[in-house]
């Protein structure tokens, strides 16, 4: 696929989950189907708070800029809009992300089977400087498989990536009280899979707002699949 085509096909699956979320916060009719023939206006968006972001033409030049470094731009994301809180990183592997989070006051812990060493290293995309991480650095670690009763210890599950655990977080967080973020990747050991023809990032969308969540879709700019879900709990205004 040339990246250009790439390209247009992601812009096109992110309009689709925005139409599909935008649905979700107006006059407080959910889109359960998420196959509406919904205008997904500028005015629309901005008259959200939730979705007010999506319009802004900051982000599209933000989304010019950057090629890698995901877990850094998943932490300014998150640091630059929630208040620090308990987290947890499901799936977070070596736990750069978890440790850029503490280092912004968040109580952050990887959840994830494999026990692995933070890097080295990172870069700072503010500086644009290598930091060092001393060897004496720690996160918290839960060296098992996500569980739903984890959910309980903390205020916000994200998961970048993690396979066969999106559909127990989104219970897991309704049933304690969480917000979420999610970075859904393939569907891989997921216990309910998207009909034929429903691509799986829109389906886990419409999945989320059939809980009650409030969505809130994002796009950071790096390879690979880049669309982001939050959701976070409470009625829809």
């Amino acid at each position: 696929m040339s990246k250009r085509k790439d390209k247009r096909e992601k812009a096109q699956r992110f309009a689709a989950v925005a139409r599909t979320a935008a649905q979700s916060v107006v006059d407080g009719k959910p889109a359960v189907d998420g196959h509406q023939d919904f205008p997904l206006t500028d005015d629309l968006l901005a008259s959200s708070v939730q979705l007010a972001g999506l319009v802004s033409s900051s982000q599209e030049r933000e989304l010019t800029k950057m090629k890698k470094f995901r877990f850094q731009l998943l932490h300014r994301w998150i640091a630059t809009r929630m208040e620090p809180g308990r987290v947890a990183d499901v799936g977070g592997g070596k736990g750069l992300l978890a440790y850029l989070l503490q280092e912004s006051g968040w109580s952050a812990t990887v959840i994830d089977p494999f026990d692995q060493a933070l890097p080295a290293k990172y870069k700072d995309l503010e500086s644009s400087r290598q930091v060092r991480v001393g060897e004496t650095e720690r996160v918290p670690r839960l060296n098992r498989e996500f569980q739903p009763e984890m959910a309980e210890r903390f205020d916000l599950l994200v998961a970048m990536h993690a396979h066969g655990c999106n559909i127990q977080m989104v219970d897991a967080a309704l049933e304690f009280g969480c917000d979420l973020i999610l970075l859904p990747c393939c569907v891989i050991h997921e216990p309910i899979l998207p009909p034929p023809g429903v691509h799986w990032i829109q389906w886990l969308v419409e999945y989320v707002i059939e809980k009650g969540f409030v969505v809130e879709p994002f796009r950071l700019n790096f390879k690979g699949q880049n669309i982001g879900i939050y959701a976070r709990k409470g009625a829809r205004k």
